[in-house]
């Protein structure tokens, strides 16, 4: 096994085995007791969600936190939702994934030059992570900038991914002042001393989706900007 994947997975179970946030693993372990009616039958994961993907991908996508029937069911980001749903049919067109969908940590699915992280790994009360809890969570997603060895363009779904990937890189030498950096869907930012390319959209929640604030089109749109700048 590659170095960077070892290193990944190593972090991945001290993630699983996080209990940094009390208030946010007794949530978890709630959720996963009492269930959605239609997930009745289900084993839900209850714990704090691994990343997934590809060890040497060039492209980052960090996403929000786990959706609490979603990922905190299945334990894989972004799978056993409708967010989950959008965005993989998004990389699956785009390339990035070998199937258009994503139901359970079994079904195949495979990322390619792609890797899905996020700010929190534990699914928050009203899908509304606290600044606390994020600064807790935040030396995970610090570490695997570390590991990837690749990565050359960062994909943020949403402003609070942004921000906590900027205040991640604001600790560096050299990073402009953060009001020169502004989130708009569709932003794609060059960022200094040879860091990755940073990308921006909104994010794949259902809110953002079915109001059309974010469409299939609107998406595929960033992804060909990133295909195009990967490919350059």
């Amino acid at each position: 096994m590659p170095k960077a994947a070892r290193e990944l997975a190593q972090l991945q179970r001290q993630v699983i085995a996080c209990t940094r946030c009390a208030n946010l693993i007794a949530y978890c372990r709630q959720v996963a007791k009492e269930k959605r009616r239609m997930y009745r039958d289900c084993e839900y994961w209850g714990r704090p969600v691994p990343s997934f993907g590809d060890p040497r991908a060039e492209l980052l996508i960090l996403g929000l936190a786990p959706g609490a029937h979603g990922a905190n069911r299945t334990g894989r980001m972004f799978t056993g939702d409708r967010s989950g749903d959008f965005l993989y049919r998004g990389l699956c067109e785009a390339g990035f994934a070998n199937q258009p969908t994503s139901r359970d940590r079994s079904d195949g699915l495979e990322l390619r030059n792609c890797y899905i992280t996020a700010p929190l790994r534990c699914a928050p009360p009203k899908n509304r992570p606290s600044p606390q809890e994020l600064r807790k969570c935040q030396p995970y997603l610090e570490r695997e900038l570390e590991i990837l060895p690749r990565v050359r363009a960062v994909l943020a779904l949403g402003r609070i991914a942004f921000d906590c990937y900027l205040r991640v890189l604001a600790e560096r030498e050299d990073f402009p002042r953060r009001s020169t950096l502004a989130f708009s869907h569709g932003a794609s930012l060059t960022l200094p001393a040879g860091l990755p390319r940073l990308f921006c959209s909104y994010h794949p929640s259902q809110q953002n989706t079915q109001t059309g604030r974010l469409t299939q089109q609107m998406f595929q749109q960033v992804l060909r900007d990133i295909c195009d700048f990967l490919g350059s």
